[in-house]
């Protein structure tokens, strides 16, 4: 599929004129707004930077051709079809277009709003299978702890590349919980900040979670972990699972009411969690939260730490840069600044570093040859830095590093930056 530049609709969305007695642009549910969309002015600035137009040269896989797309239904001249959810479905909501925009054209919630229009027309088994994951799954921590806790006997009959995908299991994750309060262990008490656990995160990376608390503890901060939370929504909004998410939200606005700050440790949890205000409608309470709302490695940067007196046991880290973290919030050097009060720990950057791995919330199980195309290439600008650690503050990106530089046959330990800043304050002990 490619779109002539010369029309503002790609090749291949159907035609369609508007409906009797509607007015063009009528669209049942969730859309792209007509104002967001009017916002595009189609310069191709946008191009070179994303992932996908870069591998495909094709118009229609590009921020551009997409919201032409767009642009075609809202207006009326088309409807979504098969063709445009192939369209939406190759986007990895990396959000490269957003950084460059001159605009400020909103792609990521455009994107969100595009694939609820090709929600219906999913059929079959497959289908019902993502949207009981998505809108049923996700908030249920009991029943995500019991897939956890069958995970290593199901996975040996998983496809290969999930297999390669998920990390080992801890059975205490999928058994226990984390501590709902931790006090802060030091004299002077800073507040108290409430943690999202998350759904991924807790179950495949609890390590990171109890890195977490210990750090912010260490730091004279007294530590919630609410019962009541629930998965913050991201993945569900990424797919077009927009009322679920929403619900999640608004049971997250309740779960996290009373910290001065809401910590996430996942750069796509809080990214999303930032947009709350927006994802409600202007809730006064959603946008309450979404202002207190702090990325782990933001808020250490933000509120500055203690620097350990110790190292923590690597030499060479290198750091990956999660697009939900770099273009999403804008956060680059507060973890590495971060990183840089470890005593002795050289931080190398990454050839191409801002460049997507290919993870991108689901889109490594959804769209594995992009997808697998991107993992490589960041494996093997990885590789060139010689570092035998790799630090990355988002699960899903570790997952796909992981699993990539495995495959080149490299060995590497992928861990949270948080992780590394605990072993340090730990080996003060």
């Amino acid at each position: 599929m490619s779109g002539a530049l010369g029309s503002d609709m790609p090749t291949g969305v159907r035609f369609v004129g508007p409906k009797p007695g509607v007015a063009p642009g009528w669209l049942p549910g969730d859309h792209p707004s007509s104002d967001d969309v009017a916002t595009c002015v189609g310069c191709g600035l946008c191009l070179p930077h994303c992932p996908t137009y870069r591998l495909t040269q094709e118009e229609t896989a590009s921020p551009r051709g997409r919201i032409a797309a767009m642009r075609a239904i809202d207006e009326g001249r088309a409807r979504p079809d098969e063709t445009f959810m192939t369209i939406t479905d190759l986007c990895l909501t990396c959000r490269a277009c957003e950084e460059v925009c001159p605009s400020d054209v909103p792609f990521g919630r455009m994107m969100e709003a595009a694939r609820a229009q090709t929600e219906p027309l999913r059929q079959g088994p497959v289908a019902r299978a993502r949207r009981v994951g998505l809108s049923w799954l996700l908030p249920r921590k009991r029943v995500l702890n019991l897939v956890a806790f069958l995970t290593p006997v199901a996975k040996p009959f998983l496809p290969k590349r999930i297999r390669q995908l998920i990390p080992r299991t801890h059975m205490r994750a999928a058994l226990t919980s984390m501590p709902k309060v931790t006090r802060a262990s030091t004299e002077e008490q800073r507040g108290t900040v409430a943690l999202l656990s998350g759904c991924v995160q807790d179950r495949w990376f609890r390590e990171v979670n109890e890195a977490t608390v210990r750090v912010l503890a260490r730091n004279g901060w007294r530590v919630l972990v609410p019962r009541e939370q629930t998965c913050c929504g991201a993945l569900s909004a990424h797919y077009g699972q927009l009322d679920a998410a929403r619900e999640m939200a608004r049971d997250n606005l309740t779960a996290f009411d009373g910290a001065d700050f809401i910590i996430a440790n996942s750069a796509g949890c809080s990214a999303h969690m930032k947009e709350y205000d927006h994802l409600l409608g202007g809730e006064l309470r959603a946008t309450a939260l979404s202002r207190r709302v702090r990325d782990l490695m933001e808020f250490l940067d933000e509120q500055g730490i203690e620097p350990p007196l110790s190292d923590c046991g690597v030499r060479r880290v290198a750091y990956h840069d999660a697009c939900h973290a770099s273009r999403a919030q804008g956060i680059r050097t507060e973890p590495r600044w971060v990183l840089e009060q470890i005593p002795d720990l050289e931080i190398v950057e990454i050839p191409n570093g801002d460049t997507c791995c290919g993870a991108a919330g689901l889109y490594n199980v959804l769209e594995p040859e992009m997808s697998s195309a991107l993992g490589r290439d960041k494996a093997a600008s990885i590789a060139t830095t010689g570092a035998a650690v790799i630090a990355s503050a988002n699960p899903g990106c570790s997952m796909q590093i992981a699993a990539h530089m495995k495959e080149r046959g490299q060995d590497v330990t992928v861990l949270h930056p948080v992780q590394l800043l605990d072993r340090a304050y730990r080996a003060e002990l």
